[in-house]
């Protein structure tokens, strides 16, 4: 297994995904969306799997701050310029992702793998 766990430390949902896989055992890589923004290929890649507006975060203080609500934008664009507007946490194992918290997806891997 390949786990990437892409969130924010203070995210609640973030800190239990990396529980999950903490006690399961399973080697991930975190990557603070405070401090590192997605790249252009890897957010392609999950956008192909989850869909890009399932991405943006539209209850964010961000989005709001922001008035994205009124203005035409292009999601992968904006989410590329502030990482603050993303749903977390966004999980990837390989091509697969996930985003929020998705025990029973990511039990399934664990299965799949064994």
């Amino acid at each position: 297994m390949n786990i990437q766990i892409f969130g924010f430390k203070k995210c609640s949902d973030t800190r239990k995904a990396e529980r999950f896989f903490k006690e399961r055992k399973i080697k991930f890589q975190l990557v603070n969306l405070s401090e590192k923004g997605m790249s252009k290929g890897e957010l392609t890649k999950v956008a192909a799997v989850i869909g890009i507006k399932n991405l943006i975060n539209i209850e964010s203080k961000q989005y709001e701050k922001r008035n994205l609500k009124y203005i035409r934008h292009d999601i992968q664009t904006v989410l590329l310029e502030d990482s603050l507007l993303f749903k977390t946490p966004i999980v990837r194992n390989g091509s697969r992702s996930t985003v929020g918290y998705q025990p029973e997806i990511w039990k399934s891997w664990i299965s799949e793998e064994k």
